[in-house]
């Protein structure tokens, strides 16, 4: 015969609405968004056919090595992340668990979020060719440049595009490649007047970068130990804060003398 304690049986009844809501918590969207490493794409080459930096009003050289702009890839803004999700995010090096609001600060509907990311990348093509001009001393109103890139949006790629025209323009400023034939990858704004900003996701644009053959990565100075928390390996970090920092460091590289590392 079985005899029912009365504590124990106020304790069942007690935990069932705890079990309620941990069912309910494992299958409620989350106000998180779930992010990993996205495509690169070389500003030196071809995008959909098209080169990515096209420049008239200047004579242009050949180039060899590659400059890498690196992205992200989230959920959606309207996306449901479960808990199962946000568990699962937490314990892969591959993916980042952030709060919604701080990858789309702006909320919005998809259409909106898209074009808002798409002005941020304009505005950042502009501020590149404005950049590279001024820092080779040439004139906007007779170097034009058009920057083409589908399907990415944001202002990160900014440093990257900046020295892509530089580099088809100028090289290293001795006849050579800025890249010095290398694969180099980076992310980072950039302003008209050539300081390099902070962005966000860089642990995971490291493992893009690292997984399409990038071998040095120019990271913005204030974001280098993110940089470094899932660094791959073979990968070099060069911190940098402005456009002149980072190509005084892409021509001490190639000529074997001291380089910035985080």
């Amino acid at each position: 015969m079985l005899t029912r304690h009365p504590r124990l049986r106020n304790l069942a009844i007690g935990a069932a609405p705890v079990v309620a809501l941990l069912a309910v918590a494992c299958f409620a969207p989350l106000p998180f968004a779930v992010a990993q490493p996205g495509p690169t794409a070389n500003v030196l080459g071809d995008d959909e056919g098209k080169p990515v930096i096209t420049i008239s009003g200047a004579p242009t050289r050949p180039t060899s090595g590659q400059l890498r702009m690196t992205t992200i890839v989230a959920t959606g803004p309207n996306a449901d992340v479960g808990i199962s999700d946000v568990v699962d995010g937490w314990f892969r090096t591959d993916r980042a668990v952030m709060p919604r609001d701080s990858v789309y600060p702006g909320g919005g509907s998809e259409k909106e979020i898209s074009e808002h990311n798409q002005a941020q990348m304009k505005q950042s093509q502009d501020a590149a060719s404005v950049a590279a001009l001024g820092y080779l001393g040439l004139s906007p109103d007779k170097v034009k440049v058009d920057l083409h890139l589908a399907d990415v949006g944001g202002p990160s790629a900014g440093l990257l595009f900046t020295l892509g025209i530089i580099d088809k323009l100028n090289g290293n400023g001795s006849g050579g490649d800025l890249t010095g034939g290398r694969t180099i990858a980076g992310t980072g704004t950039i302003t008209g007047s050539g300081d390099v900003g902070a962005v966000g996701g860089v642990a995971l644009k490291t493992q893009a970068a690292a997984r399409d053959g990038a071998t040095v990565f120019l990271v913005p100075k204030a974001e280098c130990s993110d940089a470094q928390s899932e660094l791959p390996k073979g990968l070099r970090l060069i911190p940098v804060t402005t456009l002149k920092g980072a190509v005084s460091a892409l021509q001490a590289l190639q000529k074997g003398a001291p380089v910035p590392s985080c």
